[in-house]
């Protein structure tokens, strides 16, 4: 853990910085000032584009800074770095371009530390559940400006009530999806929010979805997203002291995994093969959304950089581009489009499925895709885009119904779920592909 630390503590200073840096380039000072202000008093029920809301210089800037935080915050509290630590990082600069912000997420932090001095356990323990639960700081932004009762106490209130609750509930969810939808607290946070919600109806409040969409930012933000990319896969392949064909040995390795929860990448094949799988998930991010005819703007830019942090954690290329791809065709089979905002979103965010299609093959990732183009549609209206990640609330229905019907009906079989970090059992039945060049010590199991 210390000599992960060393490493991603400083890159993910650096990247933080070069957000900050960028949007700094992009507009004046005083645009970004005005658009930070805007930024911070909407109420970010789901979609709210921070590249319309407040611009592009604003929103890199406001998910820099929020980045930053998230980074300081892991450092400061004990936690150590690892490969999940670069999906916080990749949720957290994602999420900060379209619902978080430099305010509504502190409420259910402080939540979760709270949780955690109930429990008399260090708030290390808790850090990345507090991180993540940030998927309900609309929450906190509505309550403090947009309900019928809105006021600032009332919003901190709510997301400490969020804050503390979410670390049990997340643990219980976790183990009903068997692993196979990566963003398990997107369906924790939707089960909480479909309890909030007719609540708030009973009592007169009516929160409701919006939609906030720029367009007209291609060529900028995937020359940006595209440079991150080739950033990503150079140093991968000659920036980490092996030879460049031991870091495809170790990628060709990785993409032969299912990426079932929890698989951390960096543990199982170290930085070179990880920082490869980075970037070449994130041009298939762009891709598909320059295919699609889609717009590249803050919640895609999201949806972009989640799969990148997730490709750390499960993601490739093998087992994200059916799920894709069943997306795209169900799309069709709506009489939708694949451009469709809410489409353009289940395309990239609908990946948190992938451990399906690794595991049972890319048939029944197509399937999952499919299914789950239909089903996004309609979870978002439940809980009135109260949660950000919408897509792992939906993913979270799919997999309870399709692990145990593929398992009994197709193939025959019950995999035990993996309560330890899935490593272990990879390093036991396929040992040859964790063994590490001994030239890099970071190749080896921490």
């Amino acid at each position: 853990m210390e000599r992960h630390s060393k490493i991603i503590f400083p890159a993910a200073l650096v990247f933080s910085a070069s957000l900050t840096g960028l949007g700094l380039l992009l507009d004046p000072p005083l645009t970004i000032l005005r658009g930070l202000g805007r930024i911070l008093t909407m109420q970010d029920l789901l979609i709210t584009d921070y590249v319309m809301i407040g611009g592009p210089g604003a929103a890199l800037v406001n998910a820099g800074l929020v980045t930053l935080l998230s980074v300081l915050l892991i450092h400061f509290s004990g936690d150590g770095f690892n490969g999940f630590s670069i999906v916080e990082l990749g949720l957290m600069s994602g999420f900060s371009l379209f619902g978080k912000n430099l305010l509504n997420i502190w409420p259910i932090i402080l939540g979760t530390w709270l949780y955690a001095k109930y429990q008399r356990e260090p708030f290390s323990k808790h850090v990345s559940v507090a991180l993540l639960s940030t998927s309900l700081a609309p929450l906190v932004s509505y309550m403090a400006l947009g309900s019928v009762w809105a006021s600032l106490s009332l919003g901190v209130l709510s997301g400490v009530l969020v804050g503390f609750i979410l670390p049990c509930l997340s643990s219980y969810t976790y183990k009903i999806q068997n692993g196979m939808n990566l963003y398990n607290m997107g369906f924790a946070c939707g089960l909480f929010a479909m309890m909030i919600v007719p609540v708030l109806t009973a009592f007169g409040d009516s929160p409701d979805t919006a939609l906030y969409w720029a367009s007209g930012h291609n060529t900028l933000f995937a020359s940006m997203l595209a440079a991150l990319c080739a950033v990503s896969i150079l140093v991968g392949l000659f920036g980490t002291g092996e030879p460049a064909w031991a870091i495809w040995a170790g990628y060709r390795g990785l993409l032969t995994t299912s990426g079932r929860a929890p698989s951390d990448y960096l543990r199982m094949f170290g930085y070179g093969p990880v920082l490869l799988n980075i970037g070449v998930n994130g041009l298939i991010g762009i891709a598909y959304i320059l295919i699609v005819g889609g717009d590249l703007n803050g919640p895609t830019m999201g949806g972009v950089l989640t799969i990148m942090g997730f490709s750390a954690f499960g993601k490739h290329a093998g087992n994200i581009t059916p799920v894709m791809f069943g997306i795209y065709l169900g799309a069709y089979g709506m009489h939708y489009t694949p451009d469709y905002p809410s489409l353009q979103l289940a395309g990239l965010f609908g990946t948190a499925l992938a451990p399906i299609s690794g595991y049972f093959g890319w048939p029944f990732g197509i399937l999952a895709g499919f299914i789950h183009s239909c089903l996004v549609l309609q979870t978002g209206g439940p809980v009135a885009g109260l949660n950000l990640y919408n897509n792992g609330f939906s993913a979270g229905l799919i997999a309870i119904v399709l692990f145990p019907t593929i398992t009994t009906l197709a193939r025959h079989r019950r995999p035990v779920l993996q309560d330890e970090d899935y490593y272990d059992l990879f390093a036991e039945t396929e040992p040859e592909m964790v063994k590490a060049p001994k030239s890099n010590p970071s190749n080896e199991a921490s």
